[in-house]
């Protein structure tokens, strides 16, 4: 996809916070520090419209972004190891639960996970949750330039036998820093926002 247009709408903690649904949302959801906003950044072509930090926990809102006024891009707080008070890690799970469950407009959540790290807990967590409440997601493995074409296939069948996923389909690797895998994450918005 062509992007000509893509701007920061609103950050939120509550629905009457959200941007009108009228347009398809793509959530991205993922541990503190795994590449959201750089895998943001890197499909619309822009190099800090989503805020990328070396300290985890820099995303601490519901964060929407307008897409070519076709689509919103919404980048959920990190989960995990973010050094944020207790207070605020403790909010992000009903605050993101509720944009998750609710959103009506909600086509895909983009689960990422750095394809060098076992998926954690939480991980497991967010991924079960999704399936019980029946939201369409898709696995996004990044950080792929970091190791061996050799290295990358066998962890991507590794953390696809974690996920108990029996094909490597749904499970796209992708680095923000050559852009490899960024036309198969479009393919697959384009998709699920007809």
């Amino acid at each position: 996809m062509k992007v000509t247009s893509a701007e920061f709408t609103t950050s939120a903690t509550n629905p009457s916070q959200y941007p009108e649904g009228l347009i398809p949302e793509i959530a991205f959801a993922g541990r503190s520090n795994v590449g959201k906003s750089s895998l943001i950044n890197a499909l619309i072509n822009r190099k800090r419209l989503a805020r990328t930090s070396a300290a985890p926990g820099k995303t601490r809102l519901i964060n929407f972004f307008k897409i070519n006024n076709q689509l919103f891009f919404v980048d959920l707080p990190g989960y995990g190891f973010a050094k944020v008070p207790l207070s605020v890690k403790k909010s992000w799970g009903p605050m993101v639960e509720k944009y998750l469950k609710e959103r009506q407009n909600l086509r895909l959540v983009i689960v990422i996970l750095d394809v060098r790290r076992d998926p954690s807990k939480e991980d497991f967590s967010l991924v079960h949750w999704l399936d019980h409440y029946g939201v369409n997601f898709l696995f996004v493995l990044t950080k792929t330039d970091k190791l061996s074409g050799n290295q990358i296939n066998i962890r991507r069948r590794k953390i696809a036998g974690y996920l108990k996923k029996e094909s490597l389909d749904g499970i796209i690797l992708f680095s923000a820093r050559t852009g490899y895998g960024k036309e198969a994450v479009w393919k697959k918005i384009m998709e699920v926002t007809k």
